[in-house]
């Protein structure tokens, strides 16, 4: 991908992988919430380790775009396209 044509579906399957860990996130958070209420303490780690994951996927996926960004910025007008 070097192109900001071959970026637009790359970006936008990123963003649909970030929404979906996004809404997984949500439902771990829930959960833990839920499973505090109810006394059960075992739910709480998984469900962290599991939300921390996601958090390093999601950063990483960040990371790459703003890379993606860069080098695309650092071309020639001409090369663009």
């Amino acid at each position: 991908m070097g192109t900001p044509r071959q970026g637009l579906p790359l970006f936008t399957a990123m963003c649909v992988l970030i929404g979906t860990l996004v809404v997984i996130q949500l439902w771990l958070l829930a959960a833990a919430i839920d499973a505090t209420l109810s006394d059960q303490q075992a739910v709480l780690l998984p469900a962290t380790l599991a939300s921390v994951v996601l958090l390093g996927i999601n950063g990483a996926l960040l990371l790459y775009a703003l890379d993606f960004d860069r080098r695309l910025s650092g071309r020639a007008p001409h090369e663009r396209d």
